[in-house]
């Protein structure tokens, strides 16, 4: 065993530091989820799912891990002033993996909702907590999840009780900071009842310029008739390797909207997995990569569908440059009594150089014989019929590329159900594909 001995050690060493400084929940998990990390070991590029992404490599280097909790001398405010007109947010934030004691716009938050450290609600909250955390995330079946477990020591816990609605978005920024080469492990647990209502955000950067190496575990239940709409907006540096596995379980006539974009990265690997659990559910699952340099995005996607009657829409769209490389693995699986379910899979990838790289492996799996369900992908260049006739109108050769490949993304950005958001994404997207710095209204940590 090559990189995983020293997490193996380290875990073996630290048990005792790792779990005084955690909530007696999460500490029952974590003595199995090592074994099953060690059983395992890292993923390797023999396995499908992993082709395109060398996990050990990533996790070889000897990272610092804050076990101890140290005070990491970070404050939010003076990095982070997000003033993006009429965003009205629950804004909260947590540096590298501790949860700041701080929730601006508490009062927007109803009556009845958990909301705030899992480290700190976890034991108070047991019986919400000890029914969901883990549940989704099999430690015997991956290893990214395991190591997770086994070193989480905080996150985020929301729970909203049924029929709650919560009218203004959630915002999560995660700030990374450290003076020296760090690791972060991640925790979300989120829990919408019966009827329950919720929009959340969750903004990814990076302060330092050192070396990051963070995963990150969200499990997300929807119970019946619930909506719930999840978007993760990724603003990191080159340096900076993210390993982020995101799980969700519905219940019947639930919605889901997730929607995750990559604006700025070193190397990331995002696995979603959604399990359709009861009839007319419903998950739309979006995703964007815009990459240059020797940037590397992989998403892998399962939509499983388990009963009959529901329905799923899946669109990831690329955009790579220089020589950056893209990996998408999605599958749809339909299993024998998921009846009447309607699918549609899209995967569409823009290489703007000849050295960049696209890998894309769309499947279905079908076991039910009266099911709607399609799925494609295309790996192409910029249209030069479309560059002739805009050069033709007076338009310059790189305002001309600038403007297909903003065309070419557009359409996930429209998915966004918050408006406010949305056009600030439009922005975004433009000023990164100009080269411009990426900075959000008055926020000192987009670079």
């Amino acid at each position: 065993m090559g990189a995983e001995k020293q997490y193996i050690d380290l875990f073996s060493q630290s048990e005792k530091v790792i779990n005084s400084n955690s909530s007696v929940i999460m500490n029952r998990l974590r003595k199995n989820a090592i074994s099953d990390f060690e059983k395992q070991g890292f993923p390797t590029k023999k396995l499908e799912d992993f082709k395109y992404t060398d996990v050990a490599k990533f996790f070889e280097p000897d990272y610092g891990i804050n076990l101890k909790r140290l005070n990491i001398p970070a404050n939010p405010d003076s990095v982070f002033k997000c003033d993006v007109p009429n965003l009205n947010t629950i804004e909260c934030f947590m540096v590298n993996d501790v949860f700041y004691p701080e929730v601006r716009k508490q009062s927007l938050i109803p009556d009845g909702v958990v909301f705030g450290s899992l480290k700190d609600l976890g034991d108070k909250y047991a019986d919400i907590v000890e029914k969901y955390y883990g549940q989704l995330a099999d430690t015997s079946k991956d290893a990214i999840s395991a190591l997770n477990t086994a070193f989480a020591q905080d996150g985020i816990l929301l729970y909203i009780p049924k029929n709650v609605i919560i009218e203004e978005p959630i915002q999560l920024i995660n700030l990374l900071r450290a003076d020296v080469n760090l690791m972060s492990n991640r925790r979300l647990l989120i829990i919408l009842e019966r009827g329950a209502q919720a929009k959340m955000l969750i903004c990814n950067h990076a302060v330092d310029e050192v070396e990051f190496l963070s995963t990150g575990v969200t499990e997300i239940f929807v119970g019946e008739n619930a909506n719930f709409d999840f978007y993760e907006l990724e603003e990191t540096h080159t340096r900076t390797a993210r390993f982020n596995n995101v799980f969700v379980s519905q219940d019947a006539n639930s919605n889901v909207l997730l929607n995750n974009m990559t604006l700025h990265n070193g190397a990331t690997r995002n696995t979603i997995e959604v399990k359709l659990l009861g009839e007319g559910a419903h998950i739309d699952c979006h995703g964007m990569a815009i990459e240059d340099k020797n940037q590397h995005v992989d998403n892998t996607t399962l939509i499983d569908h388990v009963v009959p009657n529901c329905t799923s829409n899946e669109l990831f769209k690329y955009v790579l440059d220089d020589h950056s490389v893209g990996a998408f693995t999605g599958l749809v699986l339909v299993r024998p009594d998921a009846q009447k379910t309607n699918s549609q899979q899209t995967n569409r990838n823009l290489c703007v150089t000849k050295d960049a790289r696209m890998y894309a492996r769309p499947q279905l799996e079908i076991y039910a014989d009266d099911v709607k369900c399609g799925h494609g992908a295309t790996v192409g260049q910029l249209d030069e019929t479309a560059l002739f006739y805009m050069r033709a109108r007076g338009i310059s050769k790189h305002e001309a590329r600038l403007l297909l490949m903003f065309a070419f993304v557009n359409e996930v950005i429209d998915t966004i159900s918050i408006e406010a958001l949305k056009d600030r994404l439009h922005i975004l997207v433009e000023k990164r594909f100009r080269g411009e710095l990426s900075k959000c209204s008055g926020c000192a940590v987009c670079k």
